[in-house]
């Protein structure tokens, strides 16, 4: 069971996931070639993972479509992460217990991280584009 920052480092590098620490407590992981990094980062006894997805369109019928969608991936697809929006902009996050986060867990939600980035992300952007 991860207890600390450094079992959060050594699970990374057990999963074989390139990494970078910005600051005390946040990493960038790389998910695969292309896709952009998401930010892990531990806050008291919670660590939060963020992916921005990216701005939805203005207010109106594509962004309605939009949101939808959204909606039925976190009832449908996503099984430990969900698609939220945060500052007017469109995420992928996840948060787990920092005390009870074990290897598995953690390699099960950046999985569904990376689900999402290669499944729907793309549909995503057409529904966007209207």
């Amino acid at each position: 069971m991860a207890r600390t920052e450094r079992d959060i480092e050594a699970y990374l590098l057990a999963l074989g996931k390139p990494h970078e620490k910005v600051q005390e407590g946040t990493y960038l992981i790389q998910i695969g070639a292309g896709a952009p990094p998401v930010a892990l980062r531990i806050t008291g006894q919670v660590v939060v993972l963020r992916l921005l997805v990216g701005q939805p369109p203005p207010e109106g019928p594509a962004q309605a479509a939009l949101f939808r969608r959204l909606l039925e991936l976190n009832a449908s697809e996503l099984m430990y992460s969900a698609y939220g929006l945060e500052d007017g902009r469109i995420v992928l996050g996840a948060a787990l217990e920092l005390d009870n986060l074990d290897l598995n867990e953690l390699e099960a939600v950046l999985a569904d991280i990376d689900l999402a980035i290669a499944r729907h992300v793309p549909k995503l952007r057409e529904l966007k584009a209207g």
